[in-house]
């Protein structure tokens, strides 16, 4: 029998890179058998790149490949390693997934289709490698909905109920399965490096850093000093993430380093949370009981396991490089915040002398105020018009929570007065623009966890997923 013989999915150019560092770095796992397969969630948005006609993918390719894990042979549970919640760990692994192959994607980019709740591996420590519906909904919102927000972001590819029923401690059991594909540059952690570290392998340290720079830093194969300029690179992109889940108000709830992508990627989505107003000691996981990782911890917890990467990298490359490296950090960070903020209020090319004074005053006023996080920027949007660069005091006067604004008096009349200043800067054809770009910024639709729960709610009880893909739509602005 030709398994998949017309499954666009196992006909694809699977590409061996992971598997071709050997076994030092793997172990070989199959999939688990699954009584039933329901398509869920298939995303479309990816098939092009990847060559491939969504007309021409069927739910039960989408099926056949990522539910009954038929053709495409050999699967990888990854080794690693990491500090979770400080504290070091060195029996962690692949323990509900496997590396399902490698493509390059029409971007000239390397792409890892991931599993998430495909059975049991070696190191699943006593659990049963199963994720929940729930589980799987959740990582497909906050995916999507970081996308859209621009945060470099892995995405899940498809999402397969499987018929089983689990018994979970944090959801009301029995709960129902599924198992997830997910979409990302690179599966590789620092805690795959600080495993190495573990071993005492400085030879397989150096052997996957030289694999992290061909496939993921090709431009800095000809570099005399190419692992530095990849630190540097890596310590860049972290902070850049870090500044987008911030201006997002996204809290990942678990940062561990075993969480942290060698490719400076957002993945893993378990217990996040959107923040619903700002406060930096928002804590999105019920078991950080010390806010560990709360949201306002972000860019400094980041930083802390970039530093912690230092010590297996440092077994092939200097102390010094990787000092230089990480002494950017913070600057990386404040200049994409301030950045990100700006362009959040709808300002691009603004030579506003006093813009850190602009950035600090807003996040004053949404910490004093407390108004809607998100809220706050879609009414931006709302009730934009060109006159605000005449007339400060008209600026957002029909917004719903204006009277929360009101009562920081000075504060609000000191973001308006700065804000009017910025406007002033735009010519006439720039106004016009400025609604319509910060609607583009600011979505109506955030993903807080009670719309989460409005659309758990219909599945859970009859089975009813319609207000789950209308949400989707949402996000994704259709």
């Amino acid at each position: 029998m030709n398994i998949g013989k017309d499954n666009p999915f196992l006909n694809l150019n699977y590409e061996r890179a992971i598997e071709a560092l050997g076994e030092n770095y793997y172990d070989i796992v199959s999939a688990a058998e699954f009584p039933q397969h329901f398509l869920r969630f298939r995303n479309d948005e990816l098939l092009p790149l990847l060559n491939l006609n969504p007309s021409q993918v069927t739910d039960e390719n989408f099926i056949e490949a990522f539910g009954k894990f038929q053709g495409v042979r050999p699967f990888l549970a990854l080794r690693y390693h990491g500090y979770q919640f400080g504290n070091y760990n060195p029996f962690l692994g692949d323990g509900r997934g496997f590396l399902y192959g490698q493509v390059w994607g029409n971007d000239g980019r390397l792409y890892d289709f991931g599993t998430k709740g495909s059975g049991q591996t070696p190191y699943s420590r006593n659990a049963d490698g199963r994720l929940t519906l729930k589980g799987g909904i959740r990582e497909v919102l906050a995916s999507e909905a970081l996308h859209y927000l621009g945060v470099r972001t892995s995405r899940c590819l498809s999402l397969i109920e499987t018929g089983e029923l689990l018994w979970r401690n944090d959801e009301p059991s029995p709960t129902r399965a599924s198992v997830m594909i997910r979409f990302s540059h690179s599966h590789i952690r620092f805690g795959t490096f600080e495993r190495l570290n573990y071993l005492n392998r400085p030879d397989l340290i150096e052997k996957l850093l030289d694999h992290v720079i061909t496939y993921y830093y090709p431009h800095l194969k000809s570099s005399s000093d190419q692992y530095a300029q990849f630190y540097q690179e890596l310590v860049q992109r972290v902070a850049e993430l870090a500044a987008q889940w911030m201006i997002a108000g996204f809290c990942h709830g678990v940062l561990n380093t075993d969480n942290m992508s060698i490719t400076g990627e957002s993945f893993d989505y378990g217990p996040y949370a959107f923040i619903p107003t700002y406060n930096p000691k928002f804590t999105a996981a019920y078991f950080d009981y010390s806010g560990l990782y709360c949201y306002g911890n972000q860019p400094r917890i980041c930083r802390w396991n970039l530093e912690k990467l230092q010590r297996p990298l440092g077994m092939v490359m200097s102390q010094k490089d990787l000092d230089a490296g990480l002494e950017r950090f913070e600057t990386h960070y404040e200049e994409t915040y301030r950045q990100l903020l700006m362009e959040k209020l709808g300002l691009i090319d603004v030579s506003l002398e006093n813009t850190e004074d602009f950035v600090t005053e807003t996040v004053n006023l949404l910490r004093d105020s407390q108004v809607p996080y998100h809220q706050f920027f879609a009414e931006l949007g709302n009730w934009f018009s060109p006159t605000w660069r005449d007339n400060s005091e008209i600026i957002l006067e029909n917004a719903p929570f204006i009277k929360q604004l009101r009562e920081q008096s000075s504060l609000w009349e000191n973001w308006k007065q700065l804000y009017q200043q910025c406007l002033k800067q735009c010519n006439d054809n720039e106004l016009e623009k400025m609604g319509s770009r910060l609607q583009k910024k600011n979505p109506q639709t955030a993903l807080l966890r009670p719309v989460i729960e409005s659309v758990w709610e219909p599945i859970s009880l009859d089975n009813e997923w319609t207000p789950f893909y209308a949400l989707l739509d949402q996000i994704r602005g259709k």
